[in-house]
């Protein structure tokens, strides 16, 4: 276990668990997500992760958007953040939706703003029964996610939810087909475990070159889409352990993964 600020890092069986704690209701501030940039590319360099999960403490929320305390600039602010006030935030969602290996959000509570847009940068969602999602910016004079927000739910729902800042719970996102399961809130953690273990079994290189090539061909044009995931078939087979997933099929028994 590492823990850094509000940010704690647990690996175990090949699964990194990430842990946001920042009471009373998880708002997020500039700390917590330069906190979140370090722990998820951290995982890029490391051949014991993955898989991870996304998480945070309590049940009063996920992450209740941006700490309003925080918002506005320093007395004394950098000068990329006078010339990029949102780059700390985006950073920290890139480095979710760009992590190498697949995450799973276990949402505890509210993913509100800010939340719903860390939410959104996840693989797979699971959520607690008590779990909502809403981008409510629009109620404080601010903005949210709209392109977070039409990833989870389509155009016409996004529009309805960021105009209007409504919050649904998250049985509505589950009916939508965002969010994989919805679960009592001590079933919730165990579940994202069972599901980021199921992921650790397959091969490291495949599941990364999975995912980086998921996330370059999303928003392609369907031709040149396939023709990309032809191209990282074809340099996935020059691995051993795409022989070796071959072989073990075939032979019935569980793979031996070389990283090579």
């Amino acid at each position: 276990m590492r823990s850094v600020g509000t940010i704690s890092v647990d690996v175990s069986d090949h699964v990194a668990t990430v842990t946001f704690d920042r009471p009373p209701v998880n708002a997020i501030d500039t700390g917590s997500m330069l906190e979140l940039t370090e722990a998820f590319r951290s995982f890029d360099e490391r051949r014991d992760v993955r898989a991870a999960i996304f998480t945070a403490t309590g049940a009063r929320a996920f992450i209740a958007g941006v700490d309003l305390k925080t918002v506005g600039r320093p007395a004394d602010p950098p000068p990329t953040m006078i010339t990029d006030p949102g780059r700390v935030a985006r950073e920290a969602m890139w480095a979710i939706a760009d992590c190498a290996v697949p995450v799973v959000a276990a949402v505890n509570g509210p993913a509100l703003g800010a939340g719903l847009a860390f939410a959104a940068c996840c693989d797979i969602l699971l959520a607690s029964e008590n779990a909502s999602f809403g981008t409510t910016e629009i109620n404080v004079g601010l903005l949210g996610a709209s392109a977070h927000l039409s990833l989870l739910v389509g155009r016409y729902k996004a529009r309805e939810m960021f105009f209007t800042g409504e919050v649904v719970p998250a049985t509505e996102l589950h009916r939508l087909g965002a969010v994989r399961a919805v679960l009592p809130l001590p079933e919730l953690l165990p579940a994202a475990r069972e599901l980021a273990g199921t992921l650790a079994e397959k091969s490291p290189i495949a599941l990364r070159l999975a995912k980086e090539s998921m996330n370059r061909v999303e928003s392609m044009p369907f031709r040149e889409a396939y023709r990309t995931e032809q191209d990282y078939t074809r340099r996935l087979m020059g691995f051993e352990d795409s022989a070796e997933a071959r072989e073990a099929f075939f032979e019935k028994r569980p793979p031996e993964w070389r990283w090579r």
